[in-house]
This record gives C-alpha cells, structure tokens and sequence, in this order.
C-alpha cells in the first residue's frame, strides 16, 4: 500500500486505524490527518512504547490494508 493513497483517503482509513489502534481518538486521528511520522507518534504516546515499536505496528498495518 502506498502511503500517499492512506494520506489521500484518510477519511476511510480512520476507521481501520481506530480498530487496530482503538486508544486513539477521533481528535488524534483528526490530527493526525494521515500523516504517517504523527500516526507514529500517536500510537506512541498512547500505548506508551517506543519509537521503533510504534514504526513497525505502523508497517505491519500498512502492508495489511
């Protein structure tokens, strides 16, 4: 999956986020407006894990959708 379509088309993939990642709010997703390097660094701060950890659930996400 190409990064920029998740980025285009954030609105429909919000709701896939919110499953995999269902911390995150709507306000976050808002936020984070498809932008993969905030993506990352949400699901850091709400899961509290570390940079790598949260780069790779993104990657595995990513690859997945």
């Amino acid at each position: 999956m190409n990064w920029d379509r998740i980025e285009g088309n954030w609105k429909q993939f919000k709701g896939k986020v919110k499953q995999q990642w269902g911390k995150l709010t709507d306000d976050q997703l808002d936020e984070i407006a498809g932008r993969r390097d905030q993506l990352a660094g949400k699901i850091q701060e709400s899961y509290g894990i570390g940079r790598d950890e949260a780069e790779q659930q993104v990657k595995e996400w990513e690859n997945r959708v």
